[in-house]
């Protein structure tokens, strides 16, 4: 069995220095706001060239206190693409705002900002692009069509750090940008935990105290918070894991450049990098017509595999369900895409035997 992803590899290789991070945060008992979180704050905004970094409890509490400081809420609009994780469109909904759905460019699942333009309604106050699978949307455009009608930026890269455009981080271009620290993710805690960059001073310090109860000093509470605090073990694991972060984003790039390789003329969809792009490959996604039958004759050969997504945004229950002929390219997507092994452990004895099962899959079909 090769599987879709095995993080027991990771931690093995760093079983020693993670146990150290965890043993320093008991040995210190500050578990909560404590110096962990604040080093490892200040790391990552200087890795993506921002102020400031407020860390949070999950990549979802980024996005929606993010909104919250930008002043989102009710009688508000949100422009956020139809195809990507549910949590990108529900935590416009947690601020009292409303999603307004944009369908995606569909060779790199990003919003399509030409539809979010003729989605644009005098109500509309912010954009959320998402940086899906780890390619960057296109946020030179992106952020000239936020400037011309004055929409706050509010960037999901849940999937994507350490991506770029144009050369410029992903992270680096909107008014604030999310982080998820899930464990599946690039660089992944071991729980919970999440992170908002942001350049504004106005903005960090909102956002410290959102995520604090509204909080402007020991028990002063100037406004209604949360309790969305990124812990300090988690804080203290995520230092250990960073270092190895660019070492496991080249290896995924790598993995990503031998697939192509090997899978090229076999009626597959392939991910694309498109010109000034820096993709990291959190997924490396194909597509196929016949995708449920790919999938099952792959499990049958022991490789695991993953569907993400089978539903646009819209086509969730929670959001009640259609919306096909609004958004074809979504809904295209979730019929044909799937994710194939591409973690940085993967053996490259691994990858070759994942492409051969795949290509004769391909051809059978």
């Amino acid at each position: 069995m090769i599987p879709f992803m095995d993080l027991t590899r990771q931690h093995a290789a760093l079983r020693e220095d993670l146990l150290a991070a965890a043993a320093r945060v008991l040995d210190s008992s500050r578990f909560v706001l404590g110096e962990e979180g604040k080093a490892l704050e200040a790391a990552l905004a200087a890795r993506h060239g921002v102020r400031h970094a407020v860390g949070v409890a999950s990549g979802t509490d980024a996005l929606r206190l993010a909104l919250a400081a930008l002043g989102v809420g009710p009688g508000d609009e949100v422009l956020t693409p139809a195809f990507s994780f549910v949590a990108s469109a529900t935590t416009i909904v947690m601020v009292g705002a409303r999603p307004v759905f944009v369908d995606i460019d569909p060779e790199t699942y990003a919003l399509d900002v030409a539809a979010a333009e003729r989605a644009l309604t005098p109500r509309t106050r912010a954009i959320v692009p998402v940086h899906l699978y780890g390619h960057p949307a296109p946020m030179d455009r992106v952020q000239a069509f936020a400037r011309a009608y004055r929409l706050a930026v509010v960037e999901d890269a849940a999937q994507a750090i350490g991506a770029s455009w144009a050369g410029k981080p992903v992270g680096a271009w909107g008014d604030a940008a999310c982080l998820s620290f899930y464990p599946t993710k690039n660089l992944g805690a071991c729980g919970d935990a999440g992170m908002v960059l942001t350049d504004r001073d106005d903005l960090a310090a909102r956002l410290s105290r959102l995520r604090h109860h509204g909080d402007h000093g020991r028990y002063q509470h100037v406004e209604f918070g949360y309790s969305s605090r990124l812990d300090e073990v988690q804080a203290a694991l995520l230092a250990v894991k960073v270092r190895h972060l660019d070492a496991w984003t080249e290896r995924r790039r790598r993995i990503a450049a031998r697939y192509r390789d090997l899978l090229g003329g076999v009626g597959l969809g392939l991910p694309v990098e498109r010109l000034g792009a820096r993709h990291v490959y959190h997924l490396f996604s194909v597509r196929h017509p016949q995708r449920d039958a790919l999938q099952k004759a792959l499990a049958d050969q022991g490789v695991g595999t993953a569907v993400h997504y089978p539903l646009p945004v819209p086509g969730q229950q929670v959001f009640g369900g259609g919306g096909e002929g609004l958004y074809p390219e979504a809904w295209r997507a979730t019929r044909e895409v799937l994710s194939i092994p591409s973690f940085p452990e993967l053996t490259d004895g691994e990858v070759e035997r994942v492409a051969a099962a795949v290509r004769q899959t391909c051809e059978r079909l």
